[in-house]
């Protein structure tokens, strides 16, 4: 069975630093590029931050370059998103999703964690 199950979430203060993580099983980790999205309330999905399957290069929706940083453990098939510096406006439910190196459709999608920055 396929899984992506994200976790991390949680209320922090603005200005805070959240560490969240997706894990992955079900298929060949190291086949596939993973990117994160969000939802804020009431809004669209909005992409985040993307990397490549050999986590080589990263890529940054420009509302959060220079704060978030994202990478990979291949090994243990997980990939983070280490968000700093954290405003208000990152409130929102923070998916990950996987998308095969031979493909430009994203395959696997998570869960979802919930991150609230507020004081």
């Amino acid at each position: 069975e396929v899984q992506l199950v994200e976790s991390g979430g949680g209320l922090v203060q603005p200005g805070g630093s959240l560490r969240l993580s997706c894990a992955a099983s079900g298929f060949t980790f190291g086949d596939y590029a993973m990117t994160w999205v969000r939802q804020a309330p009431g809004k669209g999905l909005e992409w985040v931050s993307h990397i490549t399957w050999n986590g080589r290069s990263t890529y940054y929706a420009e509302s959060v370059e220079g704060r978030f940083t994202i990478s990979r453990d291949n090994a243990k098939s997980t990939v983070y998103l280490q968000m700093n510096s954290l405003k208000r406006e990152d409130t929102a439910v923070y998916y990950c999703a996987a998308k095969p190196n031979w493909s430009v459709d994203y395959l696997y999608w998570g869960q979802g964690t919930q991150v609230t920055v507020s004081s």
